[in-house]
């Protein structure tokens, strides 16, 4: 532990700068500072939760306390990991002038301890470990994040918001089966427009009436059910409108909505969740979407441990949903007639393990056909 820190300490002086981790939570913020003529000493300052102008106080405390021991004015890098704060704090800091990098926590190099210590403190000497061995250019010491635009982290809200309203429809939707269930009703869809005219002419199994608490109960559903349907339009027209007023954003959209089998919302989906961004290569792209395998290897031990589920969830989703349309929108492409052969060889088992390296290969694909104009093999394109 000496060793490293010293190496640190030295690092920090090659680099003239002032490095400080940030450790953010709903209820205090522990700031953890190495400093250019401080020694190996590491300073620790806590501040309120949320407390942004204490923040850059305590920074421009530093740079004081700094020149005073150097009689040098030095940069400040700050580092804190990706949360529930978002990216507001890194944009103030940007804003006031410091280097500030967001990091992916779970990249970070940890004891591997059966019972490991974590606490604020040790968080953030953790940070700026990471964040000195960065800036020394080590390879793959952490993973740090490429903060999306206040524009482009907006956009995203639209498919997001609708997911949500579409899952909230699907159970207020189940709840009224459900009730009707009980009463030996089947067979009524809440989702059509006669629901509430059908409604008045269900039969319970018993070939009674529905009863007034139970059927007041069923309108209230169904009140909320028709608001959830009126916020799903609103949203798929704002969600038309956007595409139609960015006209990179329509258009690529607009490429992937000619593929057979991908509709509108999986085309929205798919760029504004990922394809939007930049990749150097289809390990980025499966990488980023969590579909990355992940082999343990040592000596003579050799398996797969599956996908790393360490990306874009909702882009993960939406791939393995689409890699089962895939099959059946598409089934002369290149992509299903590898996955059936691949099946076949198995005696038709492992479907849903080949089903996940299908949706890896469809992604990398797509990525390939958006940006490059690569058409996917077989693949019907509409006119």
């Amino acid at each position: 532990m000496v060793q490293a820190q010293t190496m640190d300490n030295a690092a920090h002086k090659n680099l003239n700068a002032i490095f400080v981790s940030v450790e953010l939570s709903k209820k205090t913020w522990l700031i953890t500072s190495i400093s250019p003529g401080a020694g190996e000493k590491l300073s620790r300052h806590s501040l309120p939760g949320g407390d942004i102008a204490g923040l850059l106080a305590r920074l421009r405390q530093l740079k004081q306390n700094t020149r005073g021991r150097t009689g040098a004015d030095y940069s400040i890098i700050t580092i804190q990991e990706a949360g529930f704060d978002g990216f507001w704090v890194h944009r103030v800091l940007e804003a006031e002038g410091h280097e500030s990098h967001v990091v992916d926590a779970a990249s970070i190099a940890t004891s591997r301890r059966r019972r490991r210590v974590k606490t604020d403190r040790l968080d953030g000497e953790t940070l700026i470990r990471a964040l000195l061995a960065f800036k020394r250019g080590e390879p793959r010491v952490c993973s740090m994040l490429c903060v999306p635009t206040p524009a482009e982290e907006d956009r995203r809200r639209i498919v997001r918001e609708r997911k949500i309203l579409m899952e909230e429809r699907i159970r207020h939707s189940n709840r009224i089966k459900g009730l009707l269930f009980s009463q030996g009703i089947t067979g009524y869809d809440p989702l059509r427009r006669d629901r509430r005219e059908r409604l008045e002419a269900l039969r319970t199994g018993d070939g009674r009436a529905l009863a007034d608490h139970m059927k007041r109960q069923i309108l209230r559903e169904l009140g909320r059910l028709e608001m959830l349907l009126e916020q799903v339009q609103e949203v798929e027209t704002e969600r038309n409108a956007l595409l139609e007023e960015e006209a990179q954003s329509a258009h690529e959209v607009a490429m992937l909505s000619k593929v057979v089998g991908i509709g509108p919302e999986f085309a929205a989906v798919l760029w504004g969740e990922g394809l939007f961004r930049h990749f150097d290569n289809r390990r980025q792209v499966a990488a980023y979407a969590g579909l990355a395998p992940t082999p343990w290897q040592s000596g003579s031990i050799d398996r797969e441990q599956g996908i790393g589920k360490s990306g874009n969830a909702r882009l993960r989703f939406t791939m393995v949903e689409m890699a089962w349309l895939w099959l059946r929108h598409q089934p002369a492409s290149g992509l299903s007639r590898w996955f059936n052969e691949r099946v076949a060889q198995n005696g038709g088992r492992f479907k849903k393990v080949m089903i996940t390296a299908l949706a890896r290969k469809l992604v990398v694909a797509l990525w390939k056909y958006v940006n490059a104009g690569v058409v996917i093999d077989g693949a019907i394109i509409r006119p």
